[in-house]
């Protein structure tokens, strides 16, 4: 009999995420069946990123063995949180796979004074540890919550938090997605919302890898094995806003500029990027494997992928846990009698 295996991955639509999906497929046993449940805001863009990967998958002779289904969540708004675990409670007993590849932002441009300065007094930093990027502060959601800190952090695990039986009966990977950022500068445990501050993005990436340090003992106790990734830096469809013909490729020169320079992490590539999550959940030996500590998209100067693990900072983990468990429980209180389907049918 085949096995049958179901993956989540919110936001489909990004590069990464749609990049995690062509490498589940690629991965993909001949003996097995894989559901690729997509996620997205919008019908429309669900519709086209299903469309991209049932094109990939039968350019790849994986079309008979992989299906698609689809859930449309907004993780600014609780009542689509649970919408979306009404959709997959009600859909599937078990899931076998869990990314959490969230990362809105609430960016309004680049300094490009600051950028000049950085690129020209220390080019390889610029384009690993930009200070450039303008983020909104106090930009916070109809929730009355950080927008940042609940789309990234409080809504995804929300949603995990209602699905542990059907993760626990799939016996799951859970795979955050952290970012090479994810520095303890970033956040203050006076600010755990994300409100105060003009680097949110970052911040809520290491809210991520405190709130995994917390988390993955008791999950793996249930049969649940949660990993902490991050995809290095590779192009994102996040700034091209900002960008025009000349500096997107300009970025571009830069990026293959620092990985010729020996910067592992430049892995442009998103599919490069996707290394990192999908190795965790389809190649760790979960017996072996050591779960407290974040595994890196790398690359080498040919760009030939490989994985590199770190350590992570454990302080102000314990306050931050401690502040969601109290924001969890508050919402189950608020949406106790509040159940939304939100599926159409294709």
């Amino acid at each position: 009999m085949r096995t049958h295996k179901v993956a989540v991955i919110t936001g489909t639509n990004s590069n990464l995420g749609l990049n995690i999906a062509y490498r589940l497929i690629d991965n993909l046993d001949y003996e097995d069946k894989l559901t690729l449940v997509v996620t997205s805001r919008t019908l429309l863009r669900v519709r086209e990123v299903i469309d991209l990967l049932k094109a990939y998958s039968e350019k790849h002779e994986k079309n008979m063995y992989v299906d698609y289904d689809y859930l449309l969540v907004d993780f600014t708004d609780m009542v689509s949180v649970l919408g979306a675990y009404y959709d997959l409670n009600n859909r599937y007993d078990a899931i076998h796979y869990f990314f959490v590849n969230a990362a809105q932002g609430v960016y309004s441009g680049i300094d490009w004074m600051q950028a000049t300065k950085e690129i020209i007094s220390n080019p390889l930093e610029a384009v690993t540890n930009p200070t450039y990027k303008i983020q909104r502060i106090g930009v916070n959601t109809a929730d009355g919550m950080g927008l940042v800190f609940q789309a990234n952090v409080f809504g995804p695990y929300y949603l995990i938090r209602k699905l542990i039986p059907q993760l626990s009966k799939g016996n799951a990977i859970v795979v955050w997605i952290s970012s090479l950022m994810a520095e303890p500068k970033y956040l203050s445990l006076e600010d755990i919302e994300l409100l105060k501050t003009d680097a949110s993005y970052e911040g809520s990436k290491r809210l991520v890898d405190l709130l995994h340090l917390m988390t993955f003992k008791d999950l793996k106790a249930l049969g649940i094995h949660q990993y902490l990734t991050h995809p290095g830096i590779f192009t994102s469809n996040s700034f091209f806003q900002y960008l025009n013909f000349f500096t997107y490729y300009a970025m571009l020169m830069f990026f293959y500029f620092a990985r010729l320079m020996g910067s592992r992490w430049h892995n442009i590539s998103g599919y490069k990027a996707a290394n990192a999550p999908v190795y965790v959940a389809t190649l760790a030996n979960p017996n072996f494997e050591r779960q407290e500590l974040k595994y890196g998209s790398a690359t080498y100067r040919d760009g030939m992928e490989y994985i590199v693990t770190e350590e992570v900072d454990p302080t102000g983990a314990y306050d931050v846990y401690k502040y969601i468990i109290r924001l969890a429980e508050d919402w189950d209180e608020k949406l106790k009698d509040q159940i939304v389907n939100s599926r159409i049918i294709l």
